[in-house]
This record gives C-alpha cells, sequence and structure tokens, in this order.
C-alpha cells in the first residue's frame, strides 16, 4: 500500500527513499516563486533541498505562486502534501528517488493580495520564475518586448491595480516595496531563453514605462536581473509515472518529477540583496553566463528540434526511440558538427565536442520518457531562439545552413497537421490554426511560408537561405522525410 506523501507519512517510506532531514518549522521564506512546473521543482528547488540538507541557508526557502489556471490545479495538489515533492532521477540502469522539502507556502493564482504581500515582505529577498520561454512577450521576429501584447496593455491601463502577468505583480511589489523604503529583491528568471535575466528586465521596466518612465528608470538602474544557464530534461509527468511511482517506491503523490540526473546551473553573481550559497551544491557563479546558455540553447536545444520533427513525422512517440533510430541520430550528429558548433563560441572550461557527446548520451536515456510531442511543442515560439540565430551566424560567416534550413521545412511539414502515414497531429503551438494555414499553402509554393515575418524576420531576403528552404520543403514532400535527412547525411559524408 503506497503512502500518501505529506511530512506526517515520511517515516513510512522506504529508507531507501530520501526525505528531508530538516523540518518545515527550520525553513523561512527568501524566495517567491513565479511558475512552479515540474522543471522548478526538479532544478531550483531541488538545488535548495540539497542546500538545506547540509544544514544551510534555511532563511531562503520557497513561497510557490502562479499566474495561470494550471497554477491553481498545483496549488490544490501541493496544499495537502505540505508542498512536498518527489523528484525521480533516472539513468539507464537505475533510478533513485528523493522527497524535496525546500518549499513551505504556495499561493494560488488570483489570490492578487496576498501575493503582493510576500513580494512587499523584507524577507523576500529572491523573485524567481520558470514561466516558459514564451511567457516574456517577445516579439518573435525582433526577440524585443512586445508592449502591444493585450495582456501588458491591460496591466498598464489599470496602472497595476490588479495585475494579471507576472511582470505586473513583479513591477507592483517592486514600487510598493519603493514606497515603504525596502530595498529591491532581486528577479531571477530560470527559463530557458538567452539572456534571460536583460529579457526579464525588459519585460518589467517595459511594462512599467507604459505608466510612468521615472518609475520604469529607477527599475532598470535600481533592480538586479542577473542572467543564468538552466538545464535539465524534465518531461511532463503522466499517470503512467504516478504508478511506477507508487509500485517501484511505495509512494503516492499527485505531483511527482521524473528527470534525468544530469543538472547544471550557471548565474551570474549579481544578488544585491544577498542569496543561498548555492555554490555548495554545485551552481557556477561566474561573470558572463552567455557562453555557456549559448552553448546550450544552439547545441541541446537546438538538437532536440532536429531530432522533434523528423520522428514527429514518423510517429515516433519518445525522445530515446528516436535516438535509437540510425537515420535521425546521424542527421543530429552530422548537423551538430557542421552546422551548430562551428558557430558557437568558446566556453570557458568547456569542450564542445564532450558537451556535445553528453547531449547525446542524455537524449538517448530510456528512463526519461522524453516525448516527441514535448519537443515539437510551441515552434512558433523555439524556432526564433533556438535554430533561426544560428542559421544567421551560419549565412554571416558563409558556412553551410542546409540542414539548419532542413529542420525548418521539416517544422513547416509538421504543421501541415498530418504525419506521412496519414495520422492527424494535435494542434500543438498557440497559433497552429494559422501555422497550419500557412504550411497547407506552402505545399505547393514554399516561399509563402516564409512570408511569417513575425518569425523569420528578413532571412526569407537571403537568397541562399530562401532558395536552400524551398528545396528542403520540395524534397520533403516529393521524397519523404527519412530520404530528406539521409540526402542531408549523405551530402556531409557521414
Amino acid at each position: 500500500m503506497a503512502a500518501r506523501l505529506s511530512r506526517a507519512t515520511l517515516g513510512q517510506l522506504d529508507p531507501a527513499v530520501g526525505v528531508p532531514g530538516y523540518g518545515a518549522g527550520e525553513l523561512s521564506p527568501g524566495i517567491v516563486h513565479i511558475g512552479v512546473g515540474n522543471f522548478h521543482r526538479a532544478h531550483q528547488a531541488a538545488y535548495l533541498d540539497e542546500l538545506f540538507e547540509r544544514g544551510l541557508d534555511r532563511d531562503w526557502a520557497i513561497v510557490g505562486t502562479g499566474v495561470r489556471e494550471s497554477d491553481a490545479g498545483m496549488a490544490r495538489d501541493l496544499v495537502p502534501q505540505d508542498f512536498l515533492t518527489t523528484v525521480v532521477t533516472q539513468e539507464a540502469d537505475r533510478s533513485q528517488a528523493r522527497v524535496t522539502g525546500a518549499m513551505i507556502d504556495f499561493i494560488a493564482p488570483g489570490d492578487g493580495a496576498a501575493i503582493l504581500r510576500r513580494l512587499v515582505d523584507p524577507r523576500t529577498r529572491i523573485v524567481s520564475l520558470t514561466v516558459t520561454e514564451g511567457g516574456y512577450y517577445i516579439d518573435p521576429a525582433t526577440q524585443a518586448f512586445a508592449p502591444d501584447h493585450p495582456d501588458i496593455l491591460a496591466d498598464a491601463t489599470d496602472r497595476l491595480a490588479h495585475p494579471k502577468t507576472a511582470f505586473g505583480l513583479i513591477a507592483r511589489g517592486l514600487l510598493q516595496r519603493r514606497a515603504a523604503g525596502t530595498p529591491p529583491f532581486t528577479v531571477m528568471s530560470c527559463d530557458n531563453l538567452p539572456g534571460n535575466g536583460h529579457v526579464a528586465a525588459h519585460a518589467v521596466a517595459g511594462l512599467v514605462d507604459l505608466i510612468d518612465p521615472a518609475d520604469a528608470r529607477w527599475i532598470r538602474d535600481s533592480v538586479a536581473f542577473p542572467n543564468g544557464m538552466v538545464d535539465r530534461i524534465t518531461p511532463a509527468t503522466s499517470d503512467r509515472q504516478r504508478r511506477a511511482l507508487r509500485e517501484d517506491f511505495g509512494i503516492d503523490d499527485a505531483r511527482p518529477v521524473f528527470c534525468e540526473a544530469f543538472r547544471q546551473w550557471v548565474l551570474e553573481d549579481h544578488f544585491p540583496a544577498g542569496r543561498p550559497r548555492l555554490e555548495q551544491v554545485g551552481v557556477q557563479f561566474v561573470a558572463d553566463v552567455a557562453p555557456f546558455e549559448l552553448m546550450k540553447i544552439r547545441i541541446l536545444n537546438g538538437g532536440h528540434a532536429a531530432i522533434a520533427y523528423p520522428a514527429g513525422l514518423l510517429d515516433i512517440h519518445f525522445v530515446h526511440e528516436a535516438m535509437q533510430d540510425v537515420q535521425i541520430a546521424r542527421f543530429l550528429s552530422a548537423l551538430l558538427d557542421d552546422e551548430v558548433i562551428p558557430v558557437v563560441p568558446p566556453v570557458p572550461d568547456t569542450d564542445l565536442a564532450a558537451y556535445k557527446r553528453t547531449i547525446e548520451r542524455r537524449f538517448a536515456n530510456p528512463k526519461i520518457g522524453d516525448t516527441i510531442r514535448r519537443l515539437c511543442q510551441d515552434g512558433s515560439n523555439r524556432q526564433p531562439k533556438f535554430i533561426l540565430p544560428t542559421l544567421r551566424d551560419a549565412l554571416r560567416a558563409e558556412r553551410p545552413i542546409d540542414g539548419l534550413a532542413l529542420i525548418s521545412a521539416l517544422w513547416c511539414r509538421y504543421c501541415y497537421g498530418e504525419s506521412e502515414s496519414r495520422h492527424a497531429i494535435a494542434p500543438n503551438d498557440p497559433d497552429w490554426s494559422r501555422l497550419t494555414a500557412q504550411a497547407r499553402r506552402a505545399k505547393d509554393a514554399p516561399e509563402l511560408w516564409l512570408q511569417m515575418r513575425d518569425i523569420y524576420g528578413d532571412l526569407p531576403t537571403h537568397r541562399r537561405f530562401r532558395d536552400t528552404f524551398c528545396l528542403a520543403l520540395r524534397r520533403i514532400w516529393q521524397s519523404g522525410t527519412r530520404s530528406s535527412i539521409e540526402h542531408y547525411v549523405a551530402s556531409r559524408g557521414c
């Protein structure tokens, strides 16, 4: 019989399961985190749990909250289990479970007054976020903050009286602290974006600019937004995994997280209000995060896109199954070697070829159960961040772009909404209707796909890219996905 997870049942768990050696009463809040999804609980919260386990910095516990409807479900599930989460790390030959206890409270979305009380509490010295790549109101073509987004305009029109966005909450919290004479908290983005600290700063100050430019200047001048690179493959949790947790470890957890053992966190050391000593548990503090994040975004996230769309079109369900497909694995390897790594600048104390091998091993881990559909989702936000910047650099350097253009063509073919076996592909992007309509028009006229300037910007004016993309899409429709990726691999002599 599995034990329902709570502080009261920790003593009933199998001794092989790690449990907190500290009680909730030994912790006090120091961080408000917005967006308590799987990644946060497998990454930031797991690092803090390890720190607390060592008896260090227990005044940096997490208070979770959110702004989306799904965050209300998280609150309902975590409250009865005392905010505990079971994190199951999985490698091909072993699995290990640990119950983490770094969170001590959760404020449901909609309770703006309670969230603001936490934000203005002097004990709150860091506000962190995982609101996904698409949650920062970025124009896909320019990669700049989009002040005309309806959500932003709503918060600005309301003058932050009842903020609905994460950035509206942060802005109001900062301004109320300023009025009270309380030093500002540090805003720490934990999302997978290049320059995520800068992006968060542009979102907060850009929103306030619409209300009072003087307040916006104060935020830019007085508030710290450190950049950071985060990495841990953490799929969505399924009923299959909840069942496995009950059967293998005897734990009934409404919100467990299954993830790989690998993790990485590189942070700019800019925390004027103080920070926990995360370097004690493996976080790298550096002066410049940019080389690390560029490496990760282009090799790991770009690599994800390289396997996702051919696998999706071939009805492959899991990521590790795609890596077992010889053609897809060879396509990934050739693309990274020939087109991606050559335009990744050097990274301190890092061998890019060794990093690539680590990525391939991680993708092939059969225990993770990461899905191809997850990697394919939200392409309209991910392509401009993970593929198109590499393509631009390759064009500037007059290097090959055939594989990068092929990924974009495979994405177009995926957005057609039908796999090669004629199975329907369910909507998988916030802009799915437009993408599907455009992909269907592009079947006979590939250049029409590139007319989405909000995604491609001026790239279609580069004749080499335009011609290479059109040739790739025509080949996919004429000869199929396998023939297209095999043609690429053969052309590289692999």
